[in-house]
């Protein structure tokens, strides 16, 4: 299975929301774009809310989120989940 990484997290997209981490980790992040702009013939998101989530199944959806924010674009966003990984699952 090929996918995208970013500091060596897997992303994967559906439509406007993204998953970022390993699903084996306690902790991962979902990230939803916003408000976009068209930049030549690509749509770039412009706002994009974070969602630090827990990977247990036991959890419902809404008690499974531990943290949230919100960045301008989506390299702010991936930097932020980037740290929110690193401290609650332990690693870098």
């Amino acid at each position: 299975m090929n996918f995208i990484t970013y500091k060596g997290y897997p992303l994967v997209r559906k439509g406007n929301e993204m998953y970022f981490g390993f699903m084996s980790d306690p902790y991962v992040v979902m990230l939803q774009a916003g408000k976009t702009k068209k930049v030549r013939n690509y749509y770039v998101a412009q706002q994009v809310q974070l969602y630090l989530m827990s990977t247990d199944e036991n959890l419902d959806p809404i008690e499974a989120i531990v943290k949230n924010g919100e960045r301008d674009n989506l390299y702010d966003a991936l930097d932020m989940a980037v740290t929110w990984l690193e401290k609650k699952n332990k690693k870098g």
